[in-house]
Parts: C-alpha cells; structure tokens; sequence
C-alpha cells in the first residue's frame, strides 16, 4: 500500500464520484473505474436479501456491461482500512495487475493507493 502525496486531476474526479455515490444513497461504500477509453462508472454498495456485491464489484461490472474492454484505475470511498482482494481481483479481471486502486475515506481524503495485482 502507498501513501497518497499528490493525486491526479481524472483520479481525484473518481473519487469524488465515489464520495456522492455513498452519501446519495446512504450506502457502506462507493466506487467508481475509468474505462480505456476515459468513461466512468459508478455504484455504491448492493445489499439485498438475494444479492451482496461491494460498490467497487458493482462499478466493475457496470463498466463490463457497458463495453468496457480495460481499466486505467479505480477508487473506493469507505471507512474500511484496506481493499478487500475480491475487489482488487474483480479490477484485475478487467484492468490487469498495474491497475491503481485508491482508497479514500468518507471524508474523501485519499489514504492509500494499491495496485489490483
């Protein structure tokens, strides 16, 4: 996990699509990718009887549905310390093991910075 010192404009936009998404919807989680192409794609956390996908799962699979054929990156609002692996395999799957993960609390400050791989 890296440290997060200076954050780039188009990854700062992801989280801050991310921040809405979870306040929006009063949700544990928010997350958003950035296809190759530069689209984004949002989603907060699934929680029904039948159904449990994490916001960054969720965001991953809105962007697969959409065309999306890789990641540039990806970034998660929650309170949680660290990326789970599911998710960083489910960015992996699609955006290959270089791709930026970037963890940001709720407040929206970027606490860290991991790859998928």
């Amino acid at each position: 996990m890296t440290e997060i010192t200076e954050l780039d404009p188009e990854d700062r936009k992801l989280i801050t699509l991310a921040r809405a998404t979870r306040a929006r919807n009063a949700v544990p989680e928010g997350a958003a990718v950035r296809d190759e192409t530069g689209r984004t794609y949002v989603a907060g956390t699934v929680a029904l009887d039948s159904l449990r996908l994490s916001a960054l799962a969720t965001a991953v699979a809105m962007a697969v549905a959409s065309g999306a054929r890789s990641l540039e990156a990806a970034a998660v609002v929650s309170e949680a310390a660290a990326v789970p692996d599911a998710d960083r395999a489910a960015v992996r799957d699609l955006g290959g093991p270089d791709t930026p993960v970037l963890l940001a609390g709720p407040d929206g400050v970027p606490s860290a910075v991991v790859t998928a791989g």
